[in-house]
């Protein structure tokens, strides 16, 4: 017999297992020794009051032969059987093999990047402050751009699919298991590299087959029909489908759609800067105390405002994390955020980003057409890069300094291993993104009282939150709505804003192909 009880309880009980198993007997009116099992199911932490509160729901089973019901994974030997491609190895990439698999394809994986050990090297010399690898840095490679930027598995989609599902994948493969319960799951970036590798195990111990160093650099189209793709080596890739996930970065995939003449539309997107502050600030404002203890994780927070028209956010909040060069090419300034598994470090930053109109990017679209938004992207990033000193240096003021329009006399210690070259900010960045920047910023400042602070550093720039183009597809067969055979999904693909939706994503589209071809 099992039962589901909900409990609010202090920090302190909700880190014990003890104390809350006992709470949990005395609720149900049982002894502990009675519990033959006991799962937690969902935790949420309630900041809103001084007096902090955890949430926790738990499934408690008194029948020692009755078990919690377990996700069945149906794999079978597919070596022999027919062929998919599939074009990128991040979520969505990944999830779409292993459902192949499931339902008797063969996925073959093309990887333009390097495997997760490889790609290692390329990372840690950008941060170094040396030349990007154009084909295996913090966006390429296998994992794709969240292998090494955070793993954060929050997701708001609750319509695409299963993400229960693939929260159970993740952990199936080395993932800890409060991802299974926690309301903001996040793997690691010092776990995922290992996850990663250990869903690369599985996708080969049952006949897939995964190729690293594979740049596609062509389709072969046929009577409207894709049969496969061409390859920068010269090697031809052909399947009886094609699933394209490449991610949001690879812009020379935009450009090859619109070559070969494959529709695409523009879609919205958001472009701002990193914010990083002292995690103990963080801590003292989201929590209301001096300090958090050891019972309560690094403080995070989600803001949002309406500023003329245009949404200013956070985005990609990292508590307890770094910041790191996610640019795909020399001459681009990129930033991004993640967080080691304990979250531990001192630096809290995340994304602060306001949306980009298409009258922002009107003057482009003679030349660009719908690839329009993405070119004013790339824009943005080399004008960072100019103010930013070369290589993987980046252009930084303190945050009051921005909103106030004064030039930094100095910058605070930060996260940012190749440093910062102080940057008056307000005088290259586009006015329309600079003042809706400041102005959320000040409004942020009403709802996080000592957020707005010279204690905290602004770097350029976030540019890639999201893809500004989308492949369109069908909306009942995922299929491209003009070129038979090709699958586009995930967040390349303009259909997923994260891990989460992207793996539930892949996993539609190979659903897609098995109700195709079977």
């Amino acid at each position: 017999m099992s039962k589901e009880i909900s409990l609010v309880l202090s920090p302190e009980v909700a880190n014990n297992p003890a104390k809350y198993t006992q709470i949990v007997a005395d609720r149900l009116h049982i002894s502990q020794e009675q519990i033959a099992n006991i799962r937690i199911i969902r935790k949420s932490i309630d900041a809103r009051s001084s007096n902090i509160k955890v949430n926790m729901t738990f499934l408690v089973f008194t029948d020692a032969n009755e078990k919690p019901e377990e996700i069945e994974y149906k794999y079978q030997n597919v070596e022999n059987a027919r062929e998919v491609v599939v074009v990128g190895s991040g979520p969505a990439g990944l999830f779409a093999a292993l459902r192949l698999i499931e339902h008797g394809f063969k996925p073959i994986i093309l990887e333009r990047g390097k495997d997760v050990s490889s790609r290692k090297v390329d990372i840690a010399n950008a941060n170094k402050n040396m030349p990007i690898n154009p084909e295996s840095n913090y966006c390429f490679g296998e994992g794709g751009a969240g292998t090494y930027s955070d793993g954060k598995l929050f997701t708001r989609s609750k319509k695409r699919g299963n993400s229960r599902k693939a929260l159970d994948m993740f952990f199936r493969h080395g993932a800890a298991e409060d991802i299974l319960y926690d309301s903001h799951p996040h793997i690691g970036t010092d776990v995922l590299p290992r996850v990663i590798k250990s869903m690369r195990d599985a996708i080969l111990e049952y006949g897939g087959k995964i190729m690293f160093d594979k740049k596609v650099v062509d389709l072969i189209l046929e009577n409207n029909t894709i049969k496969g793709v061409v390859c920068k080596d010269g090697d031809k890739i052909e399947g009886l489908a094609t699933i394209l996930a490449t991610g949001h970065s690879a812009r020379d995939i935009y450009f090859l759609l619109q070559e070969k003449g494959v529709a695409l539309e523009a879609k919205p997107f958001a472009m701002g800067v990193r914010v990083e502050h002292p995690q103990a600030l963080i801590d003292q404002i989201q929590y209301r105390m001096p300090s958090r203890g050891n019972d309560l994780p690094a403080a995070s927070y989600s803001l949002v405002s309406q500023i003329r028209g245009r949404g200013v956010y956070s985005f990609c909040m990292c508590p307890g994390g770094f910041i790191v060069p996610a640019a795909t090419n020399d001459g681009e300034c990129v930033v991004n955020g993640m967080s080691p598994m304990g979250r531990n470090s001192v630096f809290a930053n995340a994304g602060i980003v306001t949306e980009i109109k298409e009258e922002d990017y009107a003057h482009l679209v003679e030349e660009y057409g719908v690839l329009a938004g993405l070119k004013y992207q790339q824009q943005f990033e080399e004008s960072a890069y100019a103010n930013g000193g070369g290589a993987q240096k980046v252009p930084a003021q303190r945050l009051a300094d921005f909103v106030n329009r004064r030039g930094s006399q100095s910058l605070p210690e930060m996260s940012y291993m190749p440093k910062g070259r102080i940057s008056n900010m307000n005088l290259w960045m586009p006015e329309d993104i600079s003042s809706s920047l400041r102005s959320g910023l000040t409004q942020f400042e009403n709802k996080m009282r000592g957020f707005l602070t010279n204690e905290a550093v602004i770097l350029g720039v976030e540019s890639r939150t999201s893809s500004p183009v989308r492949i369109p597809r069908d909306r009942e067969t995922l299929e491209h709505i003009s070129v038979g055979g090709l699958f586009p999904c995930g967040e390349g693909a303009g259909y997923a804003g994260g891990i989460i939706s992207a793996a539930v994503d892949g996993e539609r589209v190979a659903d897609m192909i098995n109700e195709k071809f079977n």
